[in-house]
């Protein structure tokens, strides 16, 4: 017997098997907790797992027992062989969940050969599919790196459901848990094989569309059995209002194509989640006591890692707000493209900043420098919609006008190390996406780039209410001439379309040579007589930021070899 250090102190209790030839069976004993919410939220994903088991998915899900022994009072199954996340990256340092690799490097000490990791990586990329469907659909919170746990055969768990059904715990008047689930760049390390996007991440979001979409199949079953737990006295389940939770998150109405958009954007808006990596590190810095960090180690902008001065970089002679893009991540939002231009330099660099990074420099020159007059900055508040092309265009105005007078204002001011810092070029400026109006070589606007081409396009095609529906899924193993990774989007046109009226597009992937999309392409009010005349051009073009977007495939599909009347889901090549 011995206690964990946690704020209940559990006991950790040896039991000896009946079975002599079994091994020794570890339980946590814990007071203080009513454990009546764990065994119900154990008992929905075992019931999960076995729907997905009917159906031939096997997610490779850890389910382990619990028990309620009295009020507050019960015992949890330990599982051998597995650790804590922030016990894996604290082994890295404090700041170890901001970093990509310690899942990945603590599982191949586990796993030392090549065909051990793959097997162990297989089972991370199922379970962990797993784990974000079972933990999204039940509103499971107060996710930590102390409360999700990895077995050294690369099987992921979550632990201690004392926050369910969206309860989430709250910093002041801010939600703890800002993403939909918990899924970051050191799991998707792990599930890529490495820093690069690839066709295993394809297989994961496919993973985590069908058993989200298996699971809204019994919808009804879910909402039945918790409805039952209502009179049970549980703080979290009291009303018909904690179900509500349970069935918007499970979409009833939606078709699976809507509801597989759906998930890949949650999954998107997860992996882009800076506040779950900064809920680990809290709660890194919490678990191990520290009284704080250096300021030296802190940044001075949120969005750079270091800072930059003009020694370092030279004396900035120009700068303007060149022009805006609108961006996807997965909500639309607009980005300024600022123009740069320092002495020595016979071209200029183009930096890529946000209102809010724009926002947060002024912000910070006020604390610098509280006795100086600043340049009034833009106001924020906008009646309606802020994401609007009319706003972009308004700010890229106004923000154009606040840089100006920064850079004519006192040399004390307009030379600091936060200026310079903000107009340093970072990592994502040299992986933008592609810039209407910059540097464009001579050629042809309208006609892109030939370049090699190859690859796969995964699409869904079906037909309903006059409408046709077309998902580009994924794209695999993209060729480019130069070797560089490309910014992937999709182009289609339902032909012959003289006057180009059918153009349909996704966003761009950046970076990557096996995008996922999940976008639906939508064409309505097209007879099937009328379709069944018509061919489908499919192009995938790469977004280039300092030259003309090149071709990167394509193929022409004529939609009388389809039946509309049914879903087709298949690869083609390109």
């Amino acid at each position: 017997c011995s206690f964990f250090s946690s704020n209940a102190v559990p006991l950790k209790v040896a039991l000896i098997n009946a079975d002599p030839l079994g091994e020794e069976i570890n339980v946590m004993f814990k007071v203080g907790e009513d454990l009546r919410q764990d065994m119900l939220a154990l008992q929905m994903i075992k019931i999960m797992d076995k729907i997905w088991l009917q159906e031939g998915l096997d997610l490779r899900m850890v389910i382990f027992k619990c028990l309620s022994t009295g009020k507050d009072r019960g015992m949890v199954e330990l599982v051998p062989a597995s650790d804590t996340l922030r016990k894996i990256q604290v082994e890295y340092g404090v700041t170890g969940s901001f970093k990509d690799k310690p899942l990945a490097e603590w599982l191949r000490k586990y796993n030392p050969t090549e065909e051990e990791y793959e097997k162990a990586s297989e089972n991370f990329i199922y379970s962990c599919a797993g784990c974000c469907v079972a933990t999204y659909v039940l509103g499971i919170c107060d996710r930590h790196n102390d409360n999700i746990m990895l077995r050294n055969t690369g099987h992921m768990f979550h632990i201690d459901f004392g926050k369910f059904l969206g309860h989430a715990q709250m910093f002041g008047s801010f939600k703890r848990d800002r993403a939909p689930f918990v899924l970051t760049s050191d799991m998707a390390y792990v599930i890529n094989g490495g820093e690069k996007p690839t066709i295993r991440f394809q297989l994961f979001v496919d993973l985590c569309c069908q058993a989200y979409n298996l699971i809204r199949k019994h919808a009804s079953l879910f909402l039945n059995l918790l409805s039952l737990m209502l009179s049970s006295g549980l703080p979290e389940l009291s009303g018909v209002q904690d179900l509500k939770y349970v069935q918007d998150a499970l979409q009833p109405q939606t078709t699976d194509a809507e509801a597989t958009i759906f998930f890949t954007r949650l999954i998107e808006s997860s992996l882009g989640s800076v506040a779950t990596k900064f809920n680990f590190f809290i709660h890194n810095l919490a678990q191990l006591r520290f009284s704080g960090l250096p300021s030296n180690d802190e940044p001075i902008l949120s969005f750079s890692a270091k800072t930059y001065s003009l020694k370092q970089d030279g004396r900035i002679k120009q700068v303007s707000v060149f022009t805006y893009q609108k961006r996807y991540n997965p909500d639309k939002y607009y980005i300024y493209v600022v123009r740069v231009l320092r002495e020595g330099q016979v071209e200029p660099t183009f930096v890529f900043r946000t209102f809010d990074e724009f926002q947060e420099l002024h912000n910070k020159l006020g604390i610098l420098f509280p006795l100086w007059k600043l340049p009034g900055f833009p106001n924020k508040m906008v009646l309606g919609r802020t994401h609007i092309k009319d706003v972009a265009a308004k700010r890229k105005v106004e923000l154009n006008s606040y840089i100006q007078s920064l850079m004519n204002s006192s040399s004390e001011v307009a030379e600091c190390d936060l200026v310079y810092t903000f107009f340093h070029p970072l990592l994502r400026d040299e992986k933008v996406e592609g810039i209407d109006g910059i540097a464009r070589p001579t050629g042809s606007p309208s006609s892109p780039t030939s370049g090699k081409v190859g690859g796969e396009v995964k699409l869904s095609i079906s037909y309903r209410n006059s409408t046709l529906f077309i998902m580009v899924m994924h794209i695999k193993d993209l060729v480019t001439e130069d070797g560089a990774d490309p910014n992937p989007y999709v182009k289609t046109y339902l032909l012959p379309d003289t006057h180009k009226t059918s153009k349909r597009k996704t966003k761009i992937s950046r970076k990557t040579r096996n995008p996922t999309f999940n976008e639906m392409l939508v064409y309505s009010g097209y007879s099937m007589e009328t379709l069944k005349q018509r061919e489908l051009q499919l192009s995938v073009l790469s977004a280039e930021s300092l030259r003309e977007n090149f071709f990167l495939g394509g193929i022409t599909l004529s939609l009388k070899d389809f039946n509309l009347s049914k879903e087709t889901v298949n690869w083609y090549r390109l």
